[in-house]
């Protein structure tokens, strides 16, 4: 069973560990990203997932394993819910669990959301469409913003 879980403060290294298998997927797509000399990717600065009420980080979890995370950041001032990270590792992908995910995510935090994907990330854009038709009945906006990535916007 797929289901979301809040990452707790203390859970922090393990977020930055999965982490590390989305920046390395990411590297494919932006070629600025290299390995640090420790031979890791430099680290998110996760701080501001504790220090905000407005930004939530969640693990994606089937049973007890980690299969992904996604950082959230909710609606203020006026602004659209958004989807700041969203990750499901490989071995998973395809599988319909990251649709379950993010389909219950928007329900977590009902209202008007933004999801932004990097110009290249075909397979994101595809799976962000499908998702965002699906919750929405088709009732959803698409555009390319000042950096050619695709944006889309809708409200449940």
């Amino acid at each position: 069973m797929m289901k979301l879980i809040k990452v707790l403060k203390e859970q922090k290294p393990v977020l930055h560990n999965l982490m590390q298998f989305y920046i390395y997927e990411f590297s494919k797509y932006i070629p600025e990203i290299k390995l640090e000399a420790n031979g890791a990717y430099k680290p998110f600065d996760l701080d501001p997932y504790w220090e905000n009420s407005d930004l939530h980080p969640f693990f994606i979890m089937l049973e007890n394993e980690y299969i992904g995370f996604s950082l959230i950041e909710s609606k203020k001032d006026g602004n659209p819910n958004t989807i700041k990270e969203f990750f499901i590792i490989q071995k998973y992908s395809g599988k319909g669990l990251g649709k379950r995910a993010a389909i219950q995510l928007f329900q977590m935090f009902p209202g008007s959301w933004k999801v932004t994907q990097i110009a290249k990330n075909y397979p994101a854009q595809a799976f962000w469409r499908s998702v965002i038709s699906d919750i929405s009945k088709g009732n959803y906006t698409e555009y390319y913003d000042e950096n050619r990535r695709s944006v889309q916007k809708f409200i449940i």
